[in-house]
């Protein structure tokens, strides 16, 4: 018996869903990036696009009780801090950015018919042009207090849904002055998915401000 289940899409890394998984829900990971589909009952990998994943997820939406829902569509084509190549990207396919952007609506559709409270990240890019203003945004380095690794910078933005909780500041001023490790990252098969984990510390406090069961006990004391 679980306290209800946590949808994540377009997600690799276990950064974001530890802490649901260690608070007793269960967990389920869509991402193309994935070895296999399966599971062990309390976390489940989808390996596959949203579209692929489709009839998965209407199960899940259909007979879970889903109570948070995340979202981290890829950023290459989207992030402003790679408009310097979208001219050389147009050119070799000139529907790149529109892909990119279906991807990251096809989350947002998901997160929206799931009911729940919930988040879509980016950062800053095109989407703004997209989906609006986004509600909030932070830096790593303002968590950690939770993860100490995560002292850098990375302009990240979020588009929120429901009830979503943004979790206040929760910063270790002894580490001094954050690094801009992400924007230095040398090039590697890797990169992508070394720029775009999900920080542990925001994770961490995402999951303390939004968890049910924990905002039950704030309201109850």
């Amino acid at each position: 018996m679980t306290r209800g289940t946590v949808l994540l899409l377009c997600n690799l890394t276990m950064n974001f869903a530890e802490p649901w998984l260690d608070g007793g829900y269960r967990v389920v990971m869509v991402d193309p990036q994935h070895d296999r589909t399966a599971g062990d009952g309390r976390l489940f990998r989808i390996k596959g696009t949203i579209l692929e994943a489709m009839p998965f997820l209407r199960y899940v939406i259909k007979n879970e009780r889903v109570v948070f829902g995340a979202a981290f569509p890829p950023c290459t084509d989207m992030a402003v801090s790679g408009a310097r190549w979208f001219e050389h990207k147009r050119k070799a396919d000139p529907m790149f950015q529109a892909k990119a952007v279906a991807v990251a609506e096809q989350c947002r559709m998901v997160l929206q018919l799931t009911g729940a409270p919930g988040l879509l990240e980016n950062p800053v890019s095109v989407l703004s042009r997209v989906f609006g203003k986004a509600q909030h945004s932070f830096h790593p380095h303002q968590y950690t207090g939770y993860c100490h690794e995560d002292n850098y910078t990375k302009n990240t933005q979020l588009w929120t849904f429901g009830d979503f909780v943004m979790p206040p500041e929760f910063k270790d001023l002894s580490l001094g002055s954050p690094d801009d490790r992400i924007h230095k990252a040398p090039p590697s098969d890797e990169r992508a998915n070394f720029r775009s984990a999900t920080p542990r510390g925001f994770s961490r406090a995402c999951y303390l401000a939004n968890a049910p069961h924990l905002r039950a006990e704030r309201m109850a004391a």
